[in-house]
C-alpha cells in the first residue's frame, strides 16, 4: 500500500486552514494544521511531515524566518504563501530555502499541483550525503578549500578569503550536500533556484564555471567539479566537517 503524504498548513487563517485541508484530503493526502511558529515545530516533533505549505505573515516569527530556521535542521519541502505580490519577498522566501511560492489569492487545485510537483521533483535527486551535524556545520573542508557557512565566503590554504555570491554560495553547498555523486542540470537547477528555473535554463552551465573559478579550477582539466559528459557535474573530492 502506497504510503499517503502528510501535508503540514502553517497559517493563522483558520478559514483557509480549513478550506485547504478538506480540498487536500478529499484529493488523497493526510492534514495538520499550524497557525503559529510554535506549533509548526510541535508537529514536525510529533509526525512525519512530507511537505510544509508556510505563510509568511504569521504572529510571531514570520514564515522567512521559520523557513531559514527549518533549512538549518531539515530537508523538508516548503511551498510559501503571501498576501504580497512584491518581488522581493518572492526571491527572498527562495533564498531561504521555498521549493516553491504561491501569492494569494489562488486556487486550491494550483496549490494541489504545486504540491504534487514539488514532491515529485524532491523525491527524483539523489539522497543527501552527510547528515544533519554537516548541515548545520560553520566550516566544511574540501580539497584545499574550507566553506565558512556563517559568513558565506570560501578560506584557501594560505588563509585568504574569497567571497561567494549568493549563488554561488547555494551551488557550491549543493555540490558538498553531494560529494562524488553526479548531478545533472536540472537537479542542480531544482536544488539551487526551485521554481525560478525555466525548463530550458542553461544558466547551470555559467554558474558552475563561475564557480570553478572561484575555486581555481583549471576549466579546461578541473579537478575538483568535474564534468560528466551527457550526465553533469559531480564534485569529486570528500567532505568533512571541521571541529
Amino acid at each position: 500500500m502506497d504510503t499517503i503524504d502528510h501535508i503540514l498548513i502553517v497559517d493563522d487563517d483558520g478559514e483557509i486552514c480549513r478550506l485547504l485541508s478538506d480540498y487536500l484530503q478529499k484529493n488523497g493526502l493526510k492534514t495538520s494544521i499550524a497557525y503559529n511558529g510554535k506549533q509548526m515545530w510541535q508537529s514536525l516533533n510529533n509526525h512525519h511531515i512530507d511537505l510544509i505549505i508556510l505563510d509568511i505573515m504569521l504572529p510571531g516569527e514570520d514564515g522567512l524566518t521559520l523557513c531559514r530556521t527549518l533549512r538549518a535542521k531539515s530537508a523538508v519541502p516548503v511551498i510559501m504563501l503571501t498576501a504580497r505580490t512584491e518581488e522581493t519577498d518572492r526571491i527572498i522566501g527562495i533564498e531561504m530555502g521555498a521549493d516553491d511560492y504561491l501569492t494569494k489569492p489562488f486556487s486550491a487545485r494550483e496549490l494541489l499541483a504545486r504540491i504534487k510537483s514539488v514532491l515529485r521533483r524532491t523525491r527524483s535527486l539523489p539522497p543527501e550525503r552527510y547528515s544533519t551535524a554537516m548541515e548545520t556545520a560553520s566550516q566544511l573542508k574540501f580539497g584545499q578549500w574550507v566553506l565558512d557557512t556563517t559568513h558565506r565566503h570560501l578560506i584557501a590554504h594560505d588563509d585568504v578569503i574569497t567571497p561567494l555570491s549568493g549563488t554561488e554560495y547555494r551551488l557550491l553547498r549543493v555540490f558538498l550536500a553531494h560529494p562524488n555523486h553526479i548531478l545533472n542540470r536540472d537537479q542542480l537547477l531544482d536544488l539551487t533556484q526551485g521554481k525560478e528555473a525555466g525548463p530550458l535554463d542553461r544558466s547551470i552551465d555559467v554558474q558552475v564555471s563561475r564557480l570553478r573559478s572561484r575555486l581555481a579550477d583549471d576549466p579546461k582539466e578541473p579537478t575538483m567539479i568535474k564534468t560528466i559528459r551527457n550526465e553533469g557535474y559531480v564534485l569529486a573530492v570528500s567532505v568533512e566537517k571541521l571541529p
